[in-house]
């Protein structure tokens, strides 16, 4: 994680004093919901990008002294972020912007690479992996016969340490020998069988956790997510990849360019 320079941290902790007393100034001391005012004024600076991942909030103590609220009511608002995802506590260097994902869906790349563009290090724990004969929606999405056997694998992905997706990948069990072949990166996996896919579709919808997610994820049930399937065909046009992964919302935004 990069923290911002102590001058800038200083700054930003300025301004985010200023803006959330103003967030406050019609709340009384009394008001039960006073720390959701406040983890939502909070949530609208990450959102608008005035608290950039990595930048250090003041401590609790401080924000309770500057706002004039106690610091349980503090550590109320902080703690409901960190359950949404947007902070992260560290222990000895303070709390955390997390900050936001923007995934293109207009880039055909893997997750492994997606991260590394973003300068964050990928990484997995298996959850699932398996030789099976395929469903039906599989097969139909491979395009293989009912007896032919897939390889299905289920990851836990994270991105610095943190748990951001759940990915499930169908493959003709003829493309791959073994599940340990596939390091934190299948497509780096696939360029070297040259089966790597170079087209494909998509189509993305929202849903919810369930209780396995949403421990899985360190998040709370019913949290929102952003669901992507995902079919891509080799250049002799065969298919090659079935994939439904499972972002959490509190990390991700998606987007596209548009055109007259």
């Amino acid at each position: 994680m990069i923290e911002t320079p102590l001058s800038r941290e200083v700054d930003l902790s300025e301004e985010l004093v200023l803006s959330l007393r103003e967030a406050l100034r019609d709340a009384s001391a009394e008001d039960e919901l006073i720390y959701r005012r406040l983890a939502q004024a909070i949530q609208q600076h990450i959102s608008r990008g005035l608290l950039p991942k990595g930048t250090r909030l003041p401590s609790e103590r401080q924000l309770a002294e500057q706002l004039g609220i106690s610091r349980g009511t503090i550590r109320q608002a902080i703690d409901e972020l960190v359950d949404q995802a947007l902070l992260q506590r560290k222990h000895g260097s303070g709390t955390h912007v997390v900050g936001r994902i923007e995934k293109s869906l207009t880039n055909l790349t893997g997750f492994s690479e997606e991260m590394r563009q973003r300068g964050m290090v990928p990484g997995y724990k298996w959850l699932h992996r398996e030789r099976a004969l395929p469903s039906m929606a599989e097969a139909a999405a491979l395009e293989i016969q009912p007896t032919d056997q897939v390889l299905r694998l289920k990851r836990l992905r994270t991105a610095d340490g943190t748990p951001i997706a759940i990915e499930q990948t169908v493959l003709p069990g003829d493309v791959i020998a073994s599940p340990e072949l596939i390091g934190d990166s299948l497509y780096a996996a696939l360029h070297q069988l040259n089966a790597a896919p170079v087209t494909g579709w998509q189509r993305i919808r929202a849903d919810i956790m369930s209780a396995e997610e949403a421990k899985l994820m360190r998040a709370k049930p019913g949290a929102a997510m952003l669901v992507i399937e995902r079919r891509c065909l080799r250049a002799n046009g065969r298919p090659v990849e079935f994939t439904e992964t499972r972002y959490n919302g509190a990390f991700y935004d998606f987007s596209t360019g548009l055109q007259a």
